[in-house]
């Protein structure tokens, strides 16, 4: 049994063995992409904040201020929610998926029925498993975002806007604040918020700025939206190089518990060799002592008595 048991953990070591090798690719791969990721949020950054600025300046205007993207629209409301295609990645997908439940569920008691817009294979099998499937849905390209695939989100929301029944959009996803920090968040990007409502804007647009806000409107949400992606995909790598790393250290410490294990075993398949051969010497030792004493008793021949 003892021998068995050892050849049972062997085969266990090496099975822990080859999974670590995996886990610690993966932990590679993924530190290795959280700095690409990075400088693509770094360079997508400016164009966002100015967007910002120049929506900003717009809903300064009296003619703005009445507009449906600061004013609001129709009742329906569209929540955009961004997972991950992959998991392995700790709690990253439970989490926004949760912040997401959470929003759906206020905007349910609100009186809305929303129309959600699933991105990423996770958050579509979410949805798809709690019996709301997604109007729209999006796979294959959280990993590394394109400003293409937040076009075709946009466009898609766009179509639920221009349906006129809906007012609000809502996006669900991850903030990359730093590495060592990622936070769900769910952001309401329409209607727009207003700062500054009683500012005097020093600019004069051409055309007015109602026509401005409904042609620049598209184009703030897909900077909107492919930041928050791009957030998205670097807190994604950082979720699962640390789902990863720790997976490995795990391995660590349970091959060390394996061997240990496997070290007792094979003590005791040698004490019990041993505890045999001792045996078997002692056995064959009282049967040569056996022996001979009946061959004494033999050889002793008792006297006739007279």
């Amino acid at each position: 049994m003892p021998a068995g048991q050892e050849r049972v953990l062997r085969r266990r070591i090496r099975s822990v063995q080859s999974t670590q090798k995996i886990t610690r690719a993966m932990e590679l791969i993924a530190s290795s992409r959280i700095l690409r990721a990075q400088q693509a949020i770094t360079a997508a950054k400016p164009y966002a904040e100015r967007m910002q600025a120049v929506v900003a300046e717009l809903s300064a205007t009296p003619e703005a201020r009445e507009h449906w993207v600061f004013a609001g629209g129709g009742d329906g409301k569209v929540v955009v929610v961004i997972g991950a295609d992959r998991g392995l990645s700790g709690a990253f997908n439970s989490s926004v998926l949760r912040v997401a439940d959470d929003l759906v569920r206020q905007l349910v008691a609100r009186g809305s029925r929303p129309t959600v817009v699933a991105v990423g294979r996770k958050a579509v099998a979410h949805f798809n498993f709690k019996g709301q499937p997604p109007a729209d849905r999006f796979e294959g390209m959280a990993d590394r975002p394109r400003f293409e695939d937040a076009q075709a989100i946009v466009a898609a929301v766009q179509r639920h806007l221009e349906s006129g029944s809906v007012g609000e959009v809502h996006v669900v996803s991850t903030r990359f604040l730093s590495v060592g920090t990622q936070r769900p968040q769910a952001r309401r990007l329409v209607p727009i918020e207003r700062t500054d409502e009683d500012r005097n804007t020093a600019f004069e647009f051409e055309p007015d700025p109602a026509e401005i806000l409904d042609r620049l409107l598209p184009r703030w949400l897909e900077a909107e939206v492919y930041a928050a992606m791009l957030e998205s995909a670097a807190s994604f790598h950082v979720a699962q190089q640390r789902a990863m790393k720790a997976a490995t250290d795990n391995a660590d410490k349970l091959i060390k518990t394996l061997r240990r294990a496997m070290n007792r075993a094979r003590q005791d398949a040698i004490t019990t060799e041993i505890m045999e051969i001792v045996g078997g010497a002692e056995a064959l030792r009282q049967d040569d002592a056996d022996d001979e004493a009946s061959s004494r008793q033999e050889m002793y021949v008792f006297p006739e008595a007279s």
